[in-house]
C-alpha cells in the first residue's frame, strides 16, 4: 500500500521508507517561523536550553505581525523583545515593520517555504503553506524553541482525509466558498488531527491565492495541515521565488485514506460563516439583509492580491454606505505595491475604505477595527468565535472578499449580485 503526500514528506524528513497513521518519528525540519505573540515565548525556553546559535540562522524567520506596527507598550515590548533576539542570534530572516507583512503570506511569497519540505510555525495557520505541497502545521512556543535549537521535532503521523473538488466553480465562488462548504460539512472538528488533502479538476480553476486560503482554514476544521500536490501552476508560481533547491512531493496511487468526500463545484454558492463558528455555514442568500457596521477585507486568509482585485471589481464607481465602515488591509508590503501600481488603493479609497498598513490587527480583535458591542463585521478573516474581533457582544460573518465588499456598499449583508445588478 503506498503513502498519502503528508505521509510520504514526513517519511523522507524522518529518514525512514515508510510511515505509518499514528507512528511517532523524529523529522528534520526544513523552516520555521514565530511572529510578535509567539516568538517570546520561545526565546525564553530556547535560552534555558542555553546554546550559542540557532541550528541555521538561514531557515528561522521572525516576523512581526500580529500588533506590528505596534498598538501600546506592551505589543511594543514584544516586538522589541524579537529585534534583539533577531541581533544576538544573527537571525537572517528577521523583518522590521514596513518590511514585514503577515508572515503567512509574506514567507511563500518570498521563496522561503517550498514544495516537499517540512514548515512549522508556532501559529495554527501555519497550514497555509501546505498549498504549496509542503507538509506545514503550527506548533507550541515550546515546541518551536526545540526546532530553533536542533532543526527537527517529533510528530504523530496523522491520517489524510481526501477531498475533491470536481466541475468549474460558479460566478464569485472561490477558494474562500468552497473551504467554507467543506467545514460547513464535516464540521469544526471533523478533520481533528488528520491531514486534509485536497485535489480535483476544480483547483486547477482557481488562482494560487485561492488555493491558499483553502489550506489556510484547515485548522479550522482542527486539521493538522492542509495540503495539496504541487501541479504545474504551484510549480511555475513557486520556481521564481526560491531560493533554495527543492524536490515536489506527489501522493502514490494506491494511497489508503481515512475518508474520502467529492464535492461538484457547480453546485456550490457563495457562502458566508454566520455567527459564532466557521462551521456553521450557509449560502449568502440565507443571511442576506443582515445590518453591518464594519466589513474587513484582509488578513492570511484573504488580503492577497487577488482579494483585492476581486473587491475592487465591486467597489468600482461606488461608495462605501454611509452607516458602514470598510477596512481593507493588504497582507504583505509586496502586495500593497502591486495594489498601488494596479490602482486599487485608488479605488478603495474613492470608495471611501480605510486602508492600512500590512497587519494581522483586526483579525484577533487586536487593534485597528475593534468591534463594540452589539456591532455586526462582514469579515474575509478565517475565525469568527466570540469575542474574536472585539466585545463579546458583536457578531462575524466571514466571506470571501466579493460579499465582503458587496456588503460595504448596500450596508447589508449582500450577494455580490445584488450591486453589480
Amino acid at each position: 500500500m503506498g503513502m498519502t503526500l503528508t505521509e510520504k514528506i514526513l517519511a523522507a524528513h524522518a529518514c525512514v521508507e515508510r510511515v505509518l497513521p499514528g507512528e511517532l518519528i523524529e523529522a528534520r525540519v526544513d523552516f520555521c517561523f514565530a511572529n510578535d505573540i509567539t516568538a517570546p515565548l520561545a526565546f525564553r525556553e530556547f535560552e534555558r536550553i542555553g546554546l550559542p546559535a540557532v541550528f541555521d540562522r538561514e531557515r528561522v524567520a521572525l516576523v512581526p505581525d500580529h500588533y506590528a506596527p505596534s498598538k501600546d507598550i506592551a505589543s511594543a515590548e514584544q516586538c522589541k523583545t524579537m529585534r534583539e533576539f533577531a541581533r544576538k542570534y544573527d537571525v537572517v530572516h528577521y523583518y522590521e515593520v514596513g518590511r514585514a507583512g503577515i508572515g503567512h503570506v509574506m514567507l511563500a511569497e518570498m521563496g522561503l517555504v517550498l514544495p516537499g519540505e517540512v514548515f512549522v510555525g508556532a501559529d495554527s495557520h501555519t497550514c497555509t503553506h501546505g498549498a504549496l505541497g509542503a507538509f506545514s502545521t503550527g506548533v507550541g512556543s515550546s515546541d518551536l524553541a526545540a526546532v530553533m535549537a536542533t532543526g527537527r521535532l517529533w510528530f504523530r503521523v496523522p491520517e489524510t482525509m481526501r477531498f475533491v473538488f470536481r466541475g468549474r466553480p460558479a460566478p464569485w465562488v472561490t477558494g474562500k466558498d468552497l473551504v467554507l462548504h467543506v467545514i460547513g460539512d464535516i464540521g469544526v472538528d471533523g478533520a481533528r488531527y488528520r491531514a486534509m488533502e485536497f485535489a480535483g479538476e476544480a483547483l486547477g480553476h482557481l488562482t494560487m491565492d485561492e488555493r491558499f486560503s483553502i489550506t489556510n482554514m484547515a485548522i479550522e476544521a482542527g486539521a493538522k495541515n492542509g495540503i495539496m500536490e504541487p501541479d504545474s501552476a504551484v510549480l511555475e508560481w513557486v520556481t521564481p521565488r526560491a531560493q533554495r533547491p527543492f524536490t515536489p512531493v506527489f501522493a502514490d496511487p494506491d494511497a489508503e485514506y481515512a475518508l474520502v468526500r467529492e464535492y461538484d463545484t457547480t453546485h456550490i454558492e457563495p457562502v458566508v460563516a454566520v455567527p459564532s463558528s466557521p462551521g456553521i455555514v450557509v449560502p449568502v442568500g440565507f443571511a442576506a439583509g443582515v445590518p453591518v457596521d464594519q466589513c474587513f477585507i484582509g488578513t492570511c486568509t484573504n488580503g492577497r492580491i487577488e482579494d483585492l482585485r476581486v473587491a475592487a471589481r465591486i467597489l468600482a464607481g461606488r461608495t462605501v454606505h454611509p452607516q458602514t465602515q470598510l477596512l481593507v488591509i493588504p497582507a504583505t508590503p509586496a502586495i500593497y505595491r502591486q495594489a498601488l501600481e494596479e490602482g486599487l488603493i485608488r479605488v478603495f479609497l474613492d470608495a471611501g475604505a480605510v486602508v492600512s498598513a500590512p497587519t494581522c490587527g483586526p483579525c484577533i480583535g487586536g487593534h485597528m477595527g475593534v468591534l463594540a458591542s452589539g456591532e455586526v463585521c462582514v469579515s474575509t478573516s478565517s475565525r469568527n468565535f466570540v469575542g474574536r474581533m472585539g466585545h463579546r457582544d458583536s457578531k462575524v460573518y466571514l466571506s470571501g472578499p466579493a460579499v465582503a465588499a458587496a456588503t460595504a456598499v448596500l450596508g447589508k449583508l449582500a450577494h455580490p449580485d445584488e450591486v453589480l445588478s
